[in-house]
């Protein structure tokens, strides 16, 4: 008995030391703490102005409901299993010729018709929307309210012509060229990489500007052709013979692996693009690989656009795709560094080559989502969004 009670007495000590281990520890000065003191300066009007449309539009909620800002029918963020799978639950404009009254619009791009060996991404769109629905606007670490902060639309998705690469092509571009022309950024949900090219192609036609490109992928896709088509291997080749989008300014982040055929090593030599591998990155570090690839995609150029292949990050967090590679980024450091690149501003972003028929429970359409939100996060915490508009000086009416 004596022993037992030497025993918890020396645990008590020994808890009591710990616990003044950091005794200079200034809980104010901690990021968790300064998140929680920006949050009280977000405003709540727009939510606030939700609620209140919800019981306009679905009825007030059961005499037995406490809560009387539930509303009979789910109309809005809540709950969040319910309501209708727009991205983040955002409006659904029906008629695309109101995008241009929000910040940044949607765009589905149900294609996987260049897909070279899995098929599925034309299921990336509607698996991505319907997980968004987890996400709040709100984000805690960057003290950003995307719901007050900013306006964001679902213009749905384009009309793709499966079998047909071309033909989808034009669609595509059309569709981003109106997006793009009517002020909004265009945030395209994919889809395989061949719609990199008229992604790129429907910004660069509404500006005589200069476009570069930051590219996050474990494969180049820069060759001519694969297969005899201009298939998800090739977008770069193609979208850098633009006359405004050049080569030099193509920043290829995360390369490498046994998935980059030689031949679109060739190019990356004979048009002199920038490449940095995972080896790359893991030397120069997360931060130095930012400044990196800014510098390069930014020089002597307008405006930069973004396109984020999922299977950038490493396939044991992203097995919903067509090519999986092990050895790719981790999640936390390619959202780090997405964050970093969206800080300086973007003229649109694509998230390609998710497929939900490989996918586990949903993981990689949630990864997916949280590229998109986190770069809206960041051009909003950076005063970033909306100042792509500058460079619409060529704008396309149909």
């Amino acid at each position: 008995m004596f022993r037992q009670m030497k025993s918890t007495a020396h645990r008590r000590a020994t808890r009591d030391e710990r616990r003044f281990h950091h005794p200079d520890f200034d809980k104010m000065q901690a990021r968790g703490w300064k998140a929680a003191e920006a949050e009280a300066k977000i405003g709540d009007g727009r939510w606030k102005a939700e609620l209140e449309r919800g019981l306009k539009n679905g009825l007030t909620g059961a005499d037995s409901i406490g809560d009387r800002t539930i509303p009979t029918f789910a109309r809005g963020e809540l709950p969040h299993f319910a309501g209708i799978n727009t991205f983040m639950k955002a409006p659904y404009v029906e008629n695309v010729r109101e995008v241009g009254n929000y910040d940044a619009a949607i765009i589905g791009v149900p294609f996987d018709g260049g897909t070279t060996y899995r098929p599925g991404t034309r299921f990336g769109p509607q698996g991505m929307r319907r997980i968004s629905a987890l996400y709040t606007p709100y984000n805690y670490e960057l003290g950003v309210d995307l719901r007050e902060q900013m306006t964001l639309c679902d213009a749905g998705d384009v009309f793709t012509i499966p079998a047909n690469l071309e033909k989808s092509f034009d669609q595509i571009s059309r569709a981003v060229a109106h997006v793009f022309s009517s002020g909004a950024m265009p945030l395209i949900l994919g889809g395989d990489h061949s719609i990199g090219f008229p992604t790129v192609r429907g910004v660069a036609q509404c500006t005589s500007k200069r476009i570069g490109i930051i590219h996050f992928d474990r494969h180049a896709d820069i060759q001519e052709k694969d297969l005899d088509e201009r298939m998800h291997t090739t977008p770069w080749f193609h979208a850098t013979n633009l006359p405004n989008v050049p080569a030099v300014n193509l920043v290829q982040v995360g390369i490498g692996g046994w998935q980059v055929p030689r031949e679109a090593v060739a190019q990356i030599r004979a048009r002199n693009t920038n490449v940095l591998t995972m080896r790359d990155v893991e030397e120069l570090g997360i931060d130095k690989t930012a400044e990196i690839a800014l510098d390069l995609a930014w020089k002597g150029a307008d405006a930069v656009y973004m396109s984020f292949d999922i299977d950038c990050v490493d396939c044991g967090f992203v097995p919903g795709t067509g090519w999986p590679e092990p050895g790719g980024f981790l999640p936390r450091e390619i959202l780090r560094l997405v964050g970093k690149v969206a800080a300086e501003g973007l003229c649109g972003l694509e998230v390609v080559e998710v497929s939900p028929p490989y996918d586990t429970s949903d993981i990689t359409s949630l990864f997916g989502v949280r590229v998109v939100v986190d770069v809206l996060g960041a051009l909003v915490a950076h005063g970033k969004l909306g100042a792509h508009k500058k460079i619409i000086d060529k704008p396309v009416t149909f």
